[in-house]
């Protein structure tokens, strides 16, 4: 979100009050997007004006020498944006490291949030988590940071492009110039590739750039002349009009504009309505009971907040988020206030010392510039540093008990002082492969290789391939991708997705290149449609329609025969197959319930448990056509976990305080540990089938 800046040269006072409607906007949407669908585009509103108000605090320079005007410039930017910027990141630092568990959910949020510091989080978050709209962005407490980071960007270039102004009619008319071609060359750039890549189009500031341009160039227009007033006047009551209308369009954007169709063209109709009213607004006489609304004292205390505002609401709603939830009322409102506490706190005791202060507005611009840029590096490096803590402070059980929670701890590590599991990885086209082996181990290996392939559930087996390779001697591969299955008997999952299938075939190349007669290639998978993911849970009746409906039937059929297609070869080299049967599914994601700050989170209200009757019947299927495989395929066998995770009648998260899954289908380390022995014993009863082929 562009800030506003407080110059003493120019001040608009109805600006404040378009920029109470333009965060409120915002502030709705995040808060729930059924309140204002379009919401999201208040951030539109916010890049014009601020390349409006950036160009008149600008706009009384008069032949001024570079660096001066440069000084200037920065050293402003970096008091207004950067003092309460870095309080906001450093608290919501520690917040996160104290009540954000570590998952798939929050795994890219500390880098967002590191590369805040120095405005660059807009391509970390279009790397990482892609879409704007997407789920995961929803618990990341430094998405919104994304806007400051256009902002910033822009403000190395805006300098550049203005520096003609200051220097009479020609240059003005340079400075104009060069601002309407990069409006125009952003425009078509925009237009283009919106629909086929809008998270590169919602993010980066090449797209973006003829919003805060068309805020510049509206300046640039009413103030061309030499004097201080517009070059143009029009009949107030007509101005009036003007602006009621720019008003409606741009409440209708706010409105109506749609998810994954901005800016371009759902930004079109907020940005054109922000511009009609700086530009209509911008003479005094006009506007009438809408100029009084706008100048209201109510409407210009929230513009004067709204850069805090932005800053603190989004990092509120994220927590609240992860811990108690916030979807009811109640927790809604306590969000509002706490949102408007903090931001008040920010605006009156960060921003307003900064902004103010004799000691920076008296001192050199120069050493303001880089003390500035010293202590933004320096926080970066603390923040980086409670980051690595989180593990150590957090207050999450997840955390203390990191063993029993991820199946990537510890017990990947020795447990006899003369063997250990190293693990490595690897590169194969389309895929990684992390490969476990034996060090400095005196018992003899069991005879070959363990080769692994499927999606995150096949990754959530780590603890226990690192414990196979201590234990056995054998060498382990494993190749994963999250949500990318192979041979899971669903084919949605396997081969209709373009980068699924890629990997999968890379991945069976691989092991093909390898292996050899006595090796074993293991299948691990989710199976079954999932009740739940980590942000939410589905309807239990399209969970049994996408098993039992005649189009799952025919998909599985198919999937059979696609799998017997591809095993076939290396079963025929003498390579065992050992297929994971379908374990327990639940509806809701245990690790986000485990603490006393989200147990009641609505997350959780779909329960911790399921009826084993109802598991055995859904898996069913998927069992027949395992064993269908199996009997066309000697060699061939399956595994079944879902004993030893569900012995009783009823299918629990836990165990005796232990947890067995971390969300609602991915096994936890502590059920790596329970799962050994069987899978151990699995393993070494696993024969490939002699052949002609193996033989030779």
């Amino acid at each position: 979100m562009p800030v506003m800046d407080d110059t003493r040269h120019r001040y608009f006072p109805h600006i404040d009050g378009l920029r109470a409607l333009a965060v409120l906007a915002v502030i709705a949407y995040h808060l729930d997007a059924r309140l204002l669908p379009g919401g999201f585009t208040g951030v539109d509103v916010f890049f014009v004006i601020s390349g409006f108000v950036v160009s008149a605090s600008m706009a009384h320079f008069d032949r001024p020498m570079p660096l001066e005007y440069l000084g200037y410039f920065y050293a402003r930017r970096i008091r207004r944006i950067a003092p309460a910027l870095v309080v906001c990141l450093m608290v919501t630092g520690l917040a996160s490291a104290l009540f954000i568990p570590q998952a798939w959910l929050s795994d890219t949020s500390n880098a967002v949030g590191r590369w805040a510091f120095v405005g660059l989080s807009n391509f970390v978050l279009l790397r990482t988590d892609g879409d704007y709209f997407s789920p995961k962005v929803e618990f990341n407490p430094y998405t919104h940071t994304w806007s400051l980071g256009v902002e910033e960007q822009f403000y190395v270039l805006f300098p550049l492009l203005f520096f003609a102004w200051a220097y009479g009619r020609r240059g003005r008319m340079w400075s104009m110039g060069l601002f309407a071609a990069g409006l125009v060359a952003s425009l078509v750039y925009v237009m283009q590739v919106a629909q086929a890549k809008p998270a590169l189009a919602f993010y980066m500031l090449t797209t973006r750039f003829w919003q805060l341009a068309a805020g510049v160039l509206l300046f640039q227009f009413l103030a061309r002349s030499e004097g201080k007033g517009p070059s143009f006047r029009l009949p107030a009551r007509a101005a009036t009009a003007g602006a009621g209308v720019s008003l409606i369009a741009l409440v209708y954007g706010l409105v109506t504009a749609r998810a994954g169709h901005s800016p371009w063209p759902d930004a079109v109709l907020p940005v054109l309505g922000t511009l009609g009213l700086l530009a209509f607004l911008f003479q005094r006489d006009a506007g009438g009971p809408l100029r009084a609304g706008l100048e209201s004292v109510p409407a210009r205390w929230v513009g004067r907040l709204s850069y805090s505002l932005y800053l603190w609401h989004w990092p509120v709603f994220v927590l609240m988020r992860w811990t108690v939830g916030l979807e009811s009322w109640p927790t809604q409102a306590s969000a509002l206030v706490l949102t408007f506490v903090l931001a008040a706190l920010s605006y009156y005791f960060v921003e307003t010392p900064f902004r103010r202060a004799a000691v920076f507005r008296n001192a050199h611009k120069l050493a303001v510039i880089g003390v500035g840029v010293i202590a933004i590096f320096a926080f970066m490096g603390v923040y980086r540093k409670v980051g690595r803590m989180q593990p150590d402070i957090s207050l999450s059980v997840t955390a203390r008990h990191a063993d029993d929670w991820y199946p990537m701890g510890s017990e990947t590590r020795a447990v006899y002082p003369d063997c250990a599991a190293t693990g490595h990885l690897e590169s194969v086209p389309n895929a990684d492969v992390r490969i476990y082996s034996k060090s400095s181990c005196t018992q003899p290996p069991e005879a070959g290789r363990l080769f692994v392939i499927g999606d995150s559930h096949a990754a959530a087996y780590m603890a226990l391939l690192g414990k196979v390779a201590q234990e056995t001697g054998r060498d382990v591969y494993l190749y994963s991708r999250a949500g990318c299955s192979f041979a899971s008997l669903q084919p949605s999952r396997d081969y209709k997705v373009p980068h699924c299938r890629a990997f999968g075939d890379s991945a069976l190349a691989d092991v093909q290149a390898r292996a050899k007669p006595g090796d074993v290639l293991f299948l691990a998978a989710l199976r079954l449609p999932r009740y739940s993911d980590q942000w939410i849970s589905f309807d239990p009746s399209q969970v049994h329609d996408a098993v039992f409906s005649d189009a799952a039937v025919a998909g599985r059929r198919e999937a059979e025969q696609t799998a017997r297609d591809m095993l076939k070869p290396l079963a025929e080299r003498g390579v065992a197959i050992v297929f994971e049967a379908p374990k327990p599914l639940f509806r809701s994601p245990p690790y986000r319930c485990a603490d006393w700050f989200s147990r009641d989170n609505p997350a959780c209200k779909d329960g911790m448990t399921m009826q084993r009757a109802d598991l055995e019947a859904l898996r069913k299927p998927v069992m027949d056509s395992m064993t269908n495989i199996a009997a066309q395929m000697p060699g061939v066998s399956v595994w079944d976990p879902f004993p030893e995770l569900c012995p009783g009648p009823v299918c629990r998260v836990e165990e005796a305080g232990h947890p067995l899954y971390f969300d609602g289908d991915h096994i936890s380390g502590y059920a790596n540990r329970k799962l050994m022995p069987g899978f151990l014993a699995h393993l070494s009863a696993a024969k490939p089938v002699a052949t002609a082929g193996a033989a030779r």
